[in-house]
């Protein structure tokens, strides 16, 4: 997957403060969009719906079979099991073809987490959304009796003959907890918002403790909140523990020697 510094575009919001009266809506929605990225960054970065288009491949066409792509071909692993009588022995998964299936299965490994997919082309012609389905993790698999193209000439756009590119989204979808916390932390940022454009200025100082007419109040030090992951507001913090407790910073993967991934276009 390329390079990510944020979210595609602005989470929803529903906002439960008042906006300042004079305040321009593109205010507004310059602030939705850093309150996005924040809680992007915080929940570990794997929130979308991200769109993007891969190619799929194989690290050559003279492999015979793809690396990132299943359509048969073996018998299955062995499975060992204790007989009856006590010995051990090794039981075939029913001859299968692939490693779940007794039948030929055609599945290509896109990059995840899939959030749903919004066109598959093969020879530039798309195909009908029942001829293929996506099974976990990001498995794209053909289901009309087809196979997917064993090779593809990626110096051709997606639109011609002999070439094979799937498009979807990518990311975790956003609930209604999600957009809360959004909500929560974007009408914090236009705390103190005018139209001299303080906005995000004035929302939390260094300020740890404060005495007035006999009454002394201690506040936490937002640095060390800052620290530890949380913006100090209650339920976006909530949010953010339950859905990145380990505090990722980023999606975790896995790598392997043997697996290619699919080709991503960057430019133009």
């Amino acid at each position: 997957m390329p390079l990510r510094i944020g979210p595609c575009e602005p989470w929803p919001v529903e906002l439960c403060c008042e906006v300042p009266e004079g305040m321009e809506q593109a205010t507004v929605d310059r602030w939705t969009r850093v309150a996005s990225q924040i809680l992007w960054g915080l929940s570990g970065r794997r929130w979308g719906p991200c769109p993007v288009t891969v190619r799929p491949c194989r690290r050559s066409c003279a492999d015979t079979g793809f690396l990132g792509f299943q359509a048969g071909g073996s018998t299955g692993p062995w499975i060992p099991y204790i007989g009856t009588d006590g010995q051990w022995r090794n039981t075939s998964t029913c001859g299968c073809k692939s490693d779940c299936s007794c039948g030929e299965l055609c599945e290509v490994d896109l990059p995840g987490p899939v959030y749903d997919v919004v066109e598959v082309l093969v020879d530039g012609e798309a195909l009908v959304p029942e001829a293929y389905r996506v099974d976990a993790s990001g498995r794209l698999v053909r289901t009309d009796g087809e196979c997917w193209p064993d090779c593809q000439a990626m110096e051709l756009p997606p639109t011609e003959e002999g070439t094979f590119a799937v498009t979807y989204r990518w990311g975790l979808p956003l609930d209604d907890a999600a957009i809360a916390a959004v909500s929560e932390l974007t009408c914090h940022l236009l705390k103190g918002c005018a139209p001299s454009g303080s906005c995000g200025c004035k929302v939390n100082r260094n300020l740890t403790r404060i005495s007035r007419q006999g009454m002394e109040m201690e506040m936490p030090d937002p640095m060390l909140l800052y620290r530890d992951g949380f913006t100090g507001l209650p339920l976006t913090d909530m949010w953010i523990s339950m859905v990145n407790p380990y505090r990722m910073t980023s999606p975790s993967r896995v790598y392997s020697p043997d697996y290619k991934r699919p080709r991503v276009t960057t430019w133009p």
